[in-house]
């Protein structure tokens, strides 16, 4: 069976962070393995607080999984600090996976911030390096690239500048662009445009997420970046045109949307 690691910060609702990216692997048949970087208490509708997890406890998590349960990708998720950021980087550094698929998180879907501001700078010398696939919305690719983002060109250009960072491709999500949710992959040559059906509902916490762990499990079961990245965006279209009416503020998608329809 193939496997899949994440490693990224909780969310106690369970419609993000680690829960998000284990029920995402599940559903695409990849066994899911996790290492906790951050609790976050959090909802659909605000984080309440965030605790990191100690340098040697995220260590010690990276090394029990690669000593026993090699994985065939690694998504990396929410990473507060720039002490967490040196630590997780250091040991994909140690222990080169052939696949690693990172969500720069930045903020929750209701805009509450998952990053210290002080670490944008360690992001880019440190996390966007070991990248096979940087996956940023348009505010993080923005932040990220230093340039504003109006339209497909902005997305275009900002991948080109991102790549220049070290990462080996770039996917910009196009989900927080008026019009259609088209998303761009830039694999450091050419481009690749995902058209995308935008659906009207506010129910899409987790989405990032939930994309980057589909693309991980795509490529550990053996998908090229291309193929990998389509079909995940369609299963991701899938979980939030079946989104849940949970919660207060933004709710979860179904990742499990098609075991539902059978």
């Amino acid at each position: 069976m193939k496997c899949a690691l994440t490693i990224a910060g909780s969310d106690s609702s369970g419609g993000a962070g680690i829960q998000a990216d284990i029920k995402t692997m599940s559903a695409l048949g990849v066994f899911a393995m996790s290492v906790i970087v951050s609790v976050v208490a959090e909802n659909t509708s605000r984080v309440i607080s965030i605790e990191d997890i100690s340098s040697k406890v995220i260590s010690d998590q990276i090394d029990a999984v690669f000593e026993d349960i090699w994985p065939d990708a690694v998504k990396i998720g929410m990473l507060s600090s720039p002490e967490c950021m040196r630590t997780v980087a250091g040991k994909i550094g140690q222990y080169r996976p052939e696949h690693v698929v990172i969500d720069p998180v930045m903020y929750a879907k209701n805009g509450s911030p998952l990053m210290q501001e002080s670490s944008i700078d360690t992001l880019i010398s440190t996390v966007i390096p070991i990248a096979t696939v940087l996956t940023p919305n348009i505010p993080e690719a923005e932040k990220i690239s230093g340039i504003e983002i109006h339209d497909a060109d902005g997305m275009k250009r900002s991948a080109e500048l991102i790549s220049k960072m070290g990462a080996k491709a770039v996917l910009v999500k196009g989900g927080h662009r008026v019009g259609n949710a088209d998303d761009i992959l830039f694999d450091g040559e050419s481009f690749t445009v995902f058209p995308g059906q935008r659906i009207n509902t506010k129910n899409t916490h987790g989405t990032g997420c939930t994309l980057s762990s589909a693309i991980a499990s795509y490529l550990a079961l053996g998908c090229d970046l291309v193929t990998a990245v389509r079909k995940a965006k369609e299963y991701v279209t899938g979980a939030i045109a079946h989104a849940l009416e949970l919660g207060k503020g933004n709710g979860p998608t179904d990742h499990f949307f098609m075991y539902r329809e059978v």
